[in-house]
């Protein structure tokens, strides 16, 4: 018999940072990337699953009615004073549990390695910032670190989204509210809080996740209208956080798009993690300042992913980074391996990547 709460503890105790619970196979904690069984746990039946699911709905009809009506399920629990993000979903017509552990305490933010421009660009008035990379890449964690670093040192309303709420935000300088999206929560959809919003005399929107036309429509009327907006996206880098957002339209509609994407949108930072010889996270930071430059390629009649790419690279001085500068940074400081810098990259970049790094050898020296 699974002893649910045995496995929630070992997680807690372990710093791991996600708990899966599929029949056939022992629970499962993800602990620095690595999926390690907790320790003495018999192999999951399909009992043990129909357990839990009972363990974590708990008479709740409205989640239960939910989940046989989408077959997916989506809530935030609390066991020993810590916040869990609990996905329920199906395989074979039994449940499959996917649980992410939020940490009380956020990192500083500058304890996370991202580049200290994205800081600066929240005290931008009104315009659309977005945070991106694929899931496990710390999208959450960096924007609720720049909540906190906004709330402890400027003086705005800040309204979140967010399906579930991770990180309880306390109102310091700024003020805070936190709205749950979903059924039966604060708001029924992404698009319908942003909508809301309008009335609501934020100064600073947070849209947990980006995910349909409807929503980004909402968004970008939303950062037109004076207010900044602040987003994630599931995109592997800038460039295809650009033509992410433009797809979300019909082709007669994109022209115009792209018009309003050049001159709303000011930064994307798109992250990955990568694992180093400590077996510690290392950040890897690609960042694009929309400039002049990037502006112009993004109204072109025909997107340019590597043009977007080459004019980040040239744009160093406005604050962008590239995914290969980075790289080479964290190579030569130590934080991550050659073969690992390599493995992040296209094969025609490794000799942009190895010419990067003797530029950064040679600066240091001097």
């Amino acid at each position: 018999m699974l002893q649910i709460e045995k496995v929630l503890d070992q997680a807690i105790q372990k710093d791991a940072s996600d708990v899966h619970l599929i029949t056939g196979i022992k629970p499962m904690l993800r602990i620095a990337r690595s999926l390690i069984p907790a320790d003495s746990c018999e192999v999951i039946t399909s009992d043990d699953m129909l357990e839990v699911y009972d363990y974590f709905i708990r008479g709740n009809i409205e989640r239960d009615n939910y989940f046989k009506k989408e077959r997916r399920l989506d809530f935030s629990h609390v066991y020993n004073k810590v916040r869990f993000r609990v996905n329920f979903s199906l395989s074979s017509d039994i449940p499959v549990v996917t649980m992410r552990l939020i940490k009380s305490e956020l990192p500083k933010f500058e304890e996370l390695g991202v580049p200290d421009i994205v800081r600066r660009m929240t005290f931008q008035q009104q315009g659309l910032m977005l945070v991106t990379g694929k899931t496990n890449s710390g999208k959450t964690t960096t924007l609720n670190a720049l909540i906190n670093e906004i709330n402890e040192n400027q003086n705005r309303k800040i309204l979140t989204l967010e399906n579930p709420v991770e990180y309880m935000h306390k109102s310091k300088k700024s003020v805070i509210v936190q709205k749950e999206v979903g059924l039966s929560k604060d708001v029924l959809t992404f698009s319908d809080g942003v909508k809301n919003s309008l009335r609501e005399d934020c100064d600073i929107l947070i849209i947990g996740e980006i995910r349909d036309k409807e929503t980004m429509e909402a968004a970008i009327e939303m950062a037109e209208s004076g207010h900044l907006v602040i987003g994630t996206l599931h995109t592997r880098s800038c460039a295809e956080t650009i033509d992410r957002m433009i797809n979300f339209y019909e082709i007669s509609d994109q022209e115009s798009v792209k018009y309003l994407i050049a001159s709303l949108l000011k930064l994307v930072i798109s992250q990955r993690l990568l694992t180093n010889a400590e077996n510690k996270l290392v950040l890897v930071p690609e960042v694009m300042v929309v400039d002049n430059v990037i502006a112009g390629c993004i109204r072109k009649e025909k997107l340019s992913v590597s043009e977007i790419e080459d004019s980040m690279q040239s744009s160093i001085d406005k604050g962008s980074i590239s995914l290969i500068n980075s790289l080479a940074n964290l190579f030569v400081e130590n934080k991550i391996s050659l073969e690992q810098a390599k493995a992040q990259i296209e094969e025609k970049n490794i000799d942009v990547l190895n010419r990067t790094i003797m530029q950064l050898k040679i600066r240091h020296t001097n």
